[in-house]
């Protein structure tokens, strides 16, 4: 096909790109057709109207397979869309509370928590302690596993209570569902 282009992929090299003297040569079909120089791979290539793409270049000698080098890059990213597809981002969503929280503020935190693990995220609950309040650290951890009683259909804890620093953290992955679609 005569391509001389540049390959986008740093690590795949194509046609005059590969500066190795001899490379094995596979054919388009799959059969080997052994070590030979890079001028006869080349030339071969040519014949066929396709490229010739180093495939294997920790090799002793590197490996190179003729293949129409467009159509395979094509697949490739074909390939890697349809795996960023079936991917699934989970969010880390964070919930900020104090020792002494009241009950009001509690249960609107907690229905912010229950629906963020309904929405797949986990969920980092964080209790900051200031001043005098770290004397009473067991009040934050008494606030966590309450939330952590409170959440139990929908989630469960992957990250028990913990101090970091000034604060105490907790981290809650949602429950993983048993029907699979």
């Amino acid at each position: 096909m005569e391509v001389n282009s540049i390959s986008k992929d740093k690590d795949i090299q194509v046609n005059h790109e590969i500066r190795d003297r001899e490379v094995r040569v596979i054919s388009p079909d799959g059969k080997q057709l052994g070590i030979m120089s890079l001028k006869d791979a080349l030339h071969y290539a040519q014949e066929v109207q396709l490229d010739l793409v180093k495939i294997a270049s920790d090799a002793k000698p590197p490996v190179c397979k003729i293949m129409d080098f467009g159509k395979y890059k094509y697949e490739q990213s074909k390939r890697e869309k349809e795996a960023r597809k079936k991917q699934k981002i989970i969010n880390v969503k964070e919930i900020r509370m104090n020792p002494t929280i009241d009950e009001h503020d509690f249960q609107v935190r907690l229905k912010n928590t229950i629906k963020f693990l309904k929405d797949g995220d986990k969920v980092k609950v964080s209790i900051r302690f200031r001043g005098r309040q770290m004397t009473h650290t067991k009040l934050g951890e008494e606030v966590l596993n309450r939330v952590a009683e409170s959440i139990s259909e929908v989630g469960v804890v992957e990250k028990p209570p913990k101090m970091e620093g000034r604060n105490m953290v907790m981290v809650i992955a949602p429950k993983q569902t048993t029907n699979k679609e």
